[in-house]
């Protein structure tokens, strides 16, 4: 976290971390440039600003697949959780890639005209009725722009303004972006290539991705109908669910149970007793219940954000705010009231020894 809002604090983990990811964007181009130039046809070859606007664009394609499995893959193992700190370093690596590959495009094909180049791609090729004719590069465009937009806002201080909600529906673009990407390419390589490898590759990434969001968005809901919403009668308060048993709950982790609308609650339990608050970092929207407790602190698991579970609230000096529920044991079952209270709300914890009793 941080109080103000500060260029990108590196330390030795995230240098190592960004040098790591540059050499294998390095390598992977210098190789697709080399074997794509000496397995061409005889009597045909590229040349060597279309091999490496190519490299660029296939790198950009491929990185950009992996952050969006990144999201799904952390979900069902947590070992991909530790790549959720700085996905946002290989999203902004992934748009220069694509900066690269859309302005050698722009100067090999459209740069030696006095035609602006812009309206030159949009204008060459009028051939939106024809699959095998149609104009690809209109798609590369529109997702280099979401791209660009989701990489302008991609620093806290749009995150604080914008506010989590919207923030986050703008960078859902990437879905959008994604596909207009697959369309792109495929369309391109429908024209262009006579090799269906490539093709192969663009299918088979979209259908991972696709497949582990569904899957995890499948698990997401079994778990939601697994917790009933069922109201329990609990002290003639009407809002009661029943979570489980407290001891199904790991210690110093959490179970995610759905409240109103389409709120999820996190409720932990730790040294003894258990508390609920939203399941929504105030960050980005981060899955607190998938977090732990770490020396009297959830921890988000997507950028390290923390909050005190009894009330939500970061620690000083920090004033993230997050809402709180209310929760009971009796007979060794938890429940919480799945009507918020305030953001920042101070509830006594519902403790195990005084239950049981």
């Amino acid at each position: 976290m941080a109080v103000g809002y500060k260029a990108v604090i590196w330390n030795g983990f995230k240098q190592k971390y960004v040098i790591a990811l540059w050499a294998i964007i390095i390598t992977f181009i210098a190789s697709f440039v080399v074997v794509t130039g000496l397995t061409q046809p005889e009597g045909e070859s590229f040349h060597p600003v279309q091999l490496v606007l190519r490299a660029f664009g296939f790198a950009a394609f491929n990185l950009l697949t992996f952050i969006l499995v990144i999201g799904p893959m952390a979900r069902l193992t947590p070992r991909f959780k530790p790549l959720l700190y700085n996905r946002r370093h290989m999203g902004v690596s992934a748009f220069l890639l694509m900066t690269v590959h859309v302005g050698l495009v722009l100067m090999w094909y459209h740069g030696f005209s006095e035609t602006n180049p812009f309206i030159s791609l949009l204008t060459n090729n009028p051939q939106y009725h024809r699959i095998d004719g149609f104009p690809f590069e209109s798609l590369g465009l529109a997702a280099f722009l979401i791209l660009f937009v989701m990489a302008a806002t991609s620093h806290d201080f749009w995150l604080a303004n914008l506010g989590a909600p919207f923030w986050k529906a703008l960078h859902m673009g990437v879905y959008l972006a994604y596909g207009a990407l697959v369309a792109h390419i495929l369309l391109g390589l429908v024209q262009n290539e006579r090799s269906d490898l490539f093709g192969a590759w663009v299918l088979a990434s979209a259908f991972v991705v696709a497949t582990l969001h569904l899957i995890t968005g499948f698990k997401e809901f079994t778990a939601d109908r697994r917790s009933g919403f069922k109201p329990q009668s609990l002290d003639a308060e009407k809002g009661w669910v029943k979570v489980g048993a407290f001891t199904e709950i790991p210690d110093d982790r959490a179970v995610i149970v759905p409240g109103e609308g389409r709120e999820r609650i996190a409720v932990f339990r730790y040294d003894g007793q258990v508390s609920a608050i939203s399941n929504a970092c105030k960050h980005q929207n981060g899955p607190l219940g998938e977090g732990r407790i770490v020396n009297g602190c959830v921890v988000c698991p997507w950028h390290g954000y923390e909050y005190t579970p009894r009330n939500g609230r970061a620690p000083a000096p920090f004033t993230e705010r997050i809402k709180t529920y209310r929760t009971a044991i009796q007979a060794g079952e938890v429940y919480v009231n799945i009507q918020a209270l305030p953001a920042g709300t101070d509830v006594e914890p519902a403790r195990y020894e005084e239950a049981s009793s």
